[in-house]
């Protein structure tokens, strides 16, 4: 299971772990933290020195509630970004958190290599075409409404069943329109009550069947942090557990702000699973 990067393929079958970079003030866990080139680049250069494969860099916060970004301000604050992190580290595999096409273009055109999409492909109707006529990954999440309304009243008869509904129709229409490398995430948080983002994690195996590689972004989230009674910050033990379920499970790439403990997790999974 590969993935085309800019010409590298990334073998997935042994999973990777994606390193978040939030540059928007106002991310749930490390907003406002890095604003400018120096902490930027030292942030950076310790994700990759701890594993991370990929670094995922977003300009729009999407936690519950977030203030709307205009596109104007969501290229201001990302495309510098991307130039500066090509420009340090020729080597680098950048994922763009984006739902908008012209975004996704500009910012492959500047050296990403990979268009992480929150909405689907729902907010945009035409990141599909950009992204078939740029090659490069896509990943599909499922979201539910916009993260200003996602978490109002989330309802579902049977979430596994309708979001591996929602995954087969998105690969089939990015499939006719000849985009290779697909990745599917199924959202926990986005549109999701406690139990649906549990049961979710709990069957994720079942994803597995449509044949995509699987990244989950369960870093440091609301699921974990509340059922235990505590804080983002305190979550990091929560996340390696939730992480760990998810690599018995079949996830390819976790996302995550804490690389070296994922990349931990990897390692310990693959002890147990080489002894079958």
């Amino acid at each position: 299971m590969t993935i085309n990067c800019k010409g590298t393929l990334v073998d997935l079958s042994s999973p990777k772990v994606m390193g978040i970079l939030n540059i928007t003030p106002d991310s749930f866990f490390d907003g406002g933290e890095y604003q400018n080139e120096v902490a930027i680049i030292a942030q950076v250069s310790k994700m990759l020195s701890e594993g991370a494969t990929f670094i995922d860099v977003g300009a729009y916060s999407s936690k519950p509630g977030a203030a709307y970004v205009t596109e104007e301000e969501e290229r201001k604050r990302i495309l510098p970004v991307i130039q500066l992190l090509v420009r340090e580290f020729p080597e680098i595999l950048i994922s763009v958190d984006t739902f908008r096409n012209r975004i996704a273009e500009e910012t492959i055109r500047a050296g990403a290599a990979i268009i992480n999409d929150i909405s689907g492909g729902n907010m945009d109707k035409k990141m599909f075409e950009t992204v078939a006529h740029l090659q490069v990954p896509y990943i599909v999440m499922h979201m539910l409404g916009t993260p200003q309304n996602m978490q109002k009243d989330p309802q579902y008869k049977n979430v596994t069943h309708e979001l591996i509904t929602f995954f087969a129709d998105k690969m089939h229409r990015l499939h006719q329109l000849k985009v290779n490398d697909v990745l599917i995430d199924v959202g926990f948080g986005f549109g999701k009550t406690k139990d649906h983002n549990f049961e979710l994690l709990q069957n994720l195996s079942l994803f597995q069947n449509l044949e995509a590689p699987i990244l989950v972004g369960i870093s440091r989230k609301s699921m974990l942090y509340n059922t235990l009674n505590i804080s983002a910050q305190e979550a990091l033990n929560a996340t390696t557990s939730a992480n760990t379920i998810a690599l018995l499970n079949g996830a390819n790439i976790l996302r995550v702000h804490d690389v070296k403990e994922a990349v931990e997790a990897i390692k310990i999974v693959a002890q147990v699973q080489s002894r079958k």
